[in-house]
């Protein structure tokens, strides 16, 4: 598309070094006459491409009207064929470098908005030094498979996601995580693609093929934002009635006042709404880069309307408010026993440090290593338990039927498992959620920025989702929901409060995220079926990369209007001069060419850093 309007500005440029040829060089006279106007080769030619253009123009304008959209290119439209009916070829020629010379500074300026977008698809990694019979072997990163090993040398990008298994080194994981600071990885620590190197090479073995790793699911996520056309930033056409008829009647009283249709055709020309049609999508673009300098992948320019507007926040509890990784609750010793807390700890660690399930994960990550004690005869029943033997006595944790069927304990309402000794019943372990550390902060900050209402949508049950709720600061909280009724949540939210946006990371958020105005996902672990369904992924495991989010869409769009109400304002002021008759409609024309350069330079601001820190949240997280 931006070729094509490339050549159509080469082209109305040729027609243009043609006209002049034809009229100074060769001096080229009349080939025919209709009523006052003459028709020399310049006239033609440029009558020829000018009604040509405007046709075209006109069939997408009668498109628009069928689907039910009104647009200023009719003025456009309006101009071309005033001057074809004036005489005035060089006013008429104007206008359309105006109209395509805008097209080709709009692909300029969004070529500047976008630099960092560009940026990650331009330094995707491409080659891999794959390591085979201890020779290194230059192959494409499609190529990788997993379990291959890769050398990483000092200084270049790790191709795809892997594992340290020989020397270690600094890696600047900025692109991808924003820590400023290079992470130190060795033996064992996983790396992810896009990463660089610092000064000292390191063996890693592949992990994950390429189509699956961090930074080509960056890549890919960035590649459809592009690809994503953003038919609504044609933001000017909301003014499109009131301009076009204000525009109209101004030229028209010029007629009527002068009694010269010459004097409509020099309002037509300036009226001329190429600014307008400029300004938000150069505004936009930008605000989609500045998203993806904070770490945000945003696929389409609507994403960013509904965001500043956003009126419902939804979010889901495991892995979006909770950092998905549990930690010890409350350790409760069976009564009338003399086990300890302590000791019920060492036992269910020292069997479970063996099994992969995540809550072994979870109670062995969270245990002081002096309390683990070798265990022999492990045996693992799935879905469960599992059983050992630790200080000479026989070790059961899991579920409460597969440890002590005979016990009749109350009911525990949170995640819990179940521990005995020697066949005794001994007591339990429950477990709760690590609420995310800036969870409370974000839900302050979007009631601030957007003084929106908060829900919490959640498969878990109700005291565990109170209590969390209560944590971050959310008293609408709907638990023990299906997916299928997370969606119906989201559905039900009534008009008056929305744009809802949903925010989510797991598989079985995607068809919430699908239902709600604007879906959000926590995307930094890589592809999921949320990052999929959703309009925007956060790629950092940062909560409050929410408030930027909206800030910045805030921001855009403030700007975004400004540039198109200012283009409004100073079309309309050279308009009423247009009136008088003191600016001939070449230099109309010209005129409009300032007015574009100025409304892309407004536009270009969507891209700075907004303001008011405690509203916005950027200056706090930056």
């Amino acid at each position: 598309m931006s070729l094509r309007r490339q050549w159509k500005f080469i082209l109305v440029l040729a027609i243009g070094v043609v006209g002049l040829i034809c009229q100074f060089g060769f001096h080229s006279k009349s080939l025919f006459q209709i009523g006052h106007l003459e028709f020399p080769p310049q006239a033609i030619i440029i009558n020829i491409v000018g009604i040509l253009m405007a046709t075209s123009l006109l069939i997408e304008i009668i498109s628009d009207f069928r689907s039910g959209r009104y647009g200023v290119d009719i003025l456009a439209v309006i101009a071309v064929i005033s001057t074809i009916l004036i005489g005035d070829i060089w006013a008429e020629w104007m206008i359309l470098v105006m109209m395509t010379g805008g097209e080709t500074l709009e692909n300029f300026a969004t070529g500047q908005a976008d630099k960092e977008l560009r940026a990650l698809l331009n330094n995707s990694p491409t080659i891999a030094n794959k390591i085979v019979s201890n020779e290194l072997v230059a192959v494409d990163v499609e190529q990788l498979k997993i379990n291959d090993h890769v050398l990483i040398k000092p200084g270049e990008q790790v191709p795809v996601d892997g594992k340290v298994v020989n020397g270690e080194s600094s890696f600047d994981q900025a692109s991808l995580t924003g820590e400023s600071v290079p992470v130190h990885k060795e033996i064992g620590d996983e790396l992810m693609s896009g990463s660089i190197n610092g000064n000292v090479a390191v063996e890693m073995v592949v992990t994950k093929k390429a189509s699956d790793s961090e930074y080509q699911t960056i890549v890919s996520l960035v590649k459809s934002s592009q690809a994503t056309p953003a038919k609504f930033v044609k933001m000017a056409d909301r003014y499109a009635v009131p301009f076009t008829l204000i525009s109209l009647a101004i030229g028209i009283a010029a007629w009527i006042h002068s009694g010269d249709p010459i004097n409509f055709a020099e309002v037509m020309v300036v009226a001329s709404p190429c600014p307008l049609l400029i300004a938000a999508p150069v505004a936009l673009v930008s605000g989609m880069s500045s998203m993806s300098k904070n770490h945000i992948i945003v696929k389409s320019g609507q994403t960013i309307e509904k965001l500043a507007t956003a009126k419902t926040f939804a979010f889901d509890k495991t892995g979006t408010l909770t950092e998905n990784h549990l930690v010890i609750d409350e350790i409760v010793p069976a009564s009338g026993t003399d086990f300890s807390k302590e000791t019920l700890q060492s036992y269910a660690t020292s069997v479970e440090q063996q099994s992969s399930h995540i809550i072994a994960d979870s109670l062995v990550g969270v245990t002081d290593k002096k309390l683990l004690k070798p265990a022999t005869d492990i045996k693992e029943t799935t879905s469960q338990g599992i059983s050992g033997m630790v200080d000479k006595h026989l070790i059961k944790v899991g579920k409460l039927k597969f440890v002590s069927p005979e016990a009749d304990i109350k009911t525990v309402n949170s995640t819990a498992i179940y521990i005995s000794i020697d066949n005794q019943y001994a007591g339990y372990i429950t477990f709760k959620d690590q609420v995310r550390p800036e969870s409370a902060q974000t839900i302050a900050r979007l009631r601030r920025q957007n003084n929106a209402h908060m829900m919490m949508l959640t498969g878990d049950h109700q005291d565990v989702a109170e209590k969390i709720g209560q944590e971050v600061g959310i008293s609408d909280i709907r638990y023990n929901l299906l997916p299928a009724q997370k969606i119906d949540a989201v559905k039900s939210v009534t008009n008056d409060n929305r744009p809802v946006v949903m925010t989510g990371d797991g598989i079985n958020d995607a068809p919430s995220l699908t239902a709600a105005d604007v879906g959000i996902a926590m995307g930094a672990k890589g592809a999921s079926a949320a990052s999929e369904s959703a309009d925007a992924i956060i790629m950092v495991n940062d909560l409050s990369k929410i408030n930027d989010a909206v800030a910045i869409s805030k921001h855009t769009m403030k700007v975004a209007n400004i540039d198109v109400l200012t283009a409004i304002v100073i079309i309309i002021l050279i308009e009423l001069v247009a009136f008088t008759g003191v600016i001939p409609a070449f230099w109309g024309a010209i005129l409009q060419e300032v007015v574009d350069m100025i409304c892309i330079s407004l536009a270009l601001l969507a891209k700075t850093k907004p303001k008011n820190p405690d509203q916005t949240g950027l200056a706090a997280n930056s």
